[in-house]
Formats: C-alpha cells, structure tokens, sequence
C-alpha cells in the first residue's frame, strides 16, 4: 500500500524501548501505519516479501499471457516475466514506467521456471476500464496493490477483468479488508458508521489525506467474484502477523528472521478474513 510519499515523510521516527533496544510504535495510527511509503521499514520487507512468493506459487507453470492492472509500484510484473510470461503491464502515464529491475529479498519466491524469461509490455491506459483489449486474451489477470479497493466501481472492473480472460483463465486480486476500514473509521471518530460497518453492503472508507477506500469481507468478495462469473479458488488474508510483530521480530535486520516470518505466512491455515487487513483471492473463469 502506497499513498502519497508526504505522508510518510512526515511520519516521527520510532522511539527504542530502553529495556530492550527494540523500536516501538504505540502512537502511530493504523492510516500512519498502513500510508507508509518506507519499502525497507520491517514490516513493508516482510509484507512485500510475503507478497512475492504467493505470487510464485500462484503464477501458471506453463508461459502464457498476463496482464498485470496493479500499478507501477508493484513488483508482479517483473517477477511474472522472470517466470517465463508475457506480461503487459498497465500503467497510468508514461512518467511512471518502471524502470529499475526486480530484485527478490528473500529465497522463497520461486526461482524463474524458464531459462528464457518473457517478454514485458508497458502500456498507458486505464487500470479498470479496458477497451483496447480483445476479450478473452489473458491466461491471468493480476489486480493487486489494493487496485480494486481504490477504484471503487468494483463490480465494473471486475467485469472487464473477466471479459479479457480466456475461459480457464485465472485472476490474483488484493483488497483491503473490512479490518482495515474499522480501524480507520475508529482513528476517525466515526462511531455511528462504525457499528454497521461488518453489515455494509457495501463499505467506503475516507482516509484522512481525502482518499476513498473501499473494503470488503471476504463473503463479499466471493459473491462479487462469482456475480461476475469468476469461481473463486480461495480468498485468504495476505498476512496474519501484525506489524508489531515482525518489527519486533526483525529489529536487529535479521535476513534468516524474514525468511522464517514469510515461511510462517505460506504455512498458516486459513484464517478468518477479519484478521488480516488486505484479502488475497485467487479465481477462475469457467471453461466454456
């Protein structure tokens, strides 16, 4: 998650405990938290890191076509290219193409499964609005870095999505979760909205730079999936571990720390979508 660099700039630096050395952060919000732009924080080295080799076990074996919607400040494009696959890659102007290479942090993402990696397309366009694309084309759609929760029009997007995959294609999407959205509505005093919002049909979210977010249970995401016509695989939290946790458990920049915490992510059982504060979902479009 990466909103505006300012936010972070500005955000004090965390204070040591004196009894253990370790950096702690009992003031900041879950937006101070969660708006951080600081990619070598911690948590954001484990958060990405967890996020990659998800990616890995998620990605087709066999090379195919992938279009990634998730923005330039996510990392799948270049991983999925490395993995064999034709990525186009949607951007929202020429400015901000990617132009430094991937690099894994940690050695459980998967290794490139094809001594020839894929060939990576970057084109301007609109993330949810795709006309410019034959339907049926993808083998995969990639939607995260929290793309379908900013875009608040879901269900079209997620239209779109489903046109532009062939049938037994398949579609990674990441959201912010409704954990998320109370944790902000709570930093803001909103209470009244607050009490109905686990029974929302539908739950927008201000942050406090005048974003909108928009979030979801993972009941929720399931049925939005499946009115589009997607068969949902899984849906899970992208992490289970707070933040505290592996600040706490990483604080003196052990790499074998990360590997543990990230390995410990891929071997939890399904957790219950109110845990975590983004959701992950895998699903596919019927054959025809």
């Amino acid at each position: 998650m990466r909103p505006s660099s300012d936010s972070a700039a500005h955000t004090p630096a965390p204070a040591a405990s004196p009894e253990t050395g370790v950096p702690s952060r009992p003031d900041r919000s879950p937006a101070a938290h969660f708006a951080t732009t600081d990619s070598l924080s911690a948590y954001w080295r484990f958060y990405w890191a967890v996020a990659g080799a998800q990616l890995a076990r998620w990605l087709p074996r066999a090379p195919g076509r992938i279009l990634d919607l998730s923005g330039p400040d996510f990392r799948g494009a270049q991983q999925a290219t490395a993995a064999g696959h034709d990525v186009v890659m949607l951007l929202p102007s020429p400015e901000v193409a990617r132009r430094r290479p991937l690099t894994l942090i940690n050695q459980n993402a998967q290794p490139p499964r094809q001594s020839t990696p894929g060939r990576l397309r970057q084109v301007v366009g609109e993330p949810m609005l795709l006309p410019n694309f034959a339907s049926g084309v993808f083998d995969g759609v990639i939607a995260d870095n929290r793309v379908l929760s900013r875009h608040l029009a879901t269900e079209a997007s997620l239209t779109e999505i489903t046109r532009v995959l062939r049938p037994g294609g398949r579609a990674l999407l990441c959201v912010d979760s409704v954990v998320l959205g109370m944790a902000l509505l709570a930093e803001q005093d909103c209470w009244p909205e607050l009490s109905h919002a686990r029974s929302a049909d539908v739950l927008l979210v201000p942050w406090p730079d005048g974003s909108i977010t928009r979030c979801f249970t993972g009941d929720q995401l399931t049925e939005l999936l499946s009115e589009v016509g997607l068969e949902t695989e899984w849906t899970k939290p992208r992490t289970v571990l707070s933040a505290s946790t592996v600040e706490t458990m990483m604080a003196h920049g052990d790499q074998r720390a990360l590997n543990r915490l990230v390995e410990m992510e891929l071997k939890a059982a399904d957790s219950d979508d109110y845990v975590g504060v983004h959701l992950l979902a895998s699903a596919r479009k019927p054959n025809a």
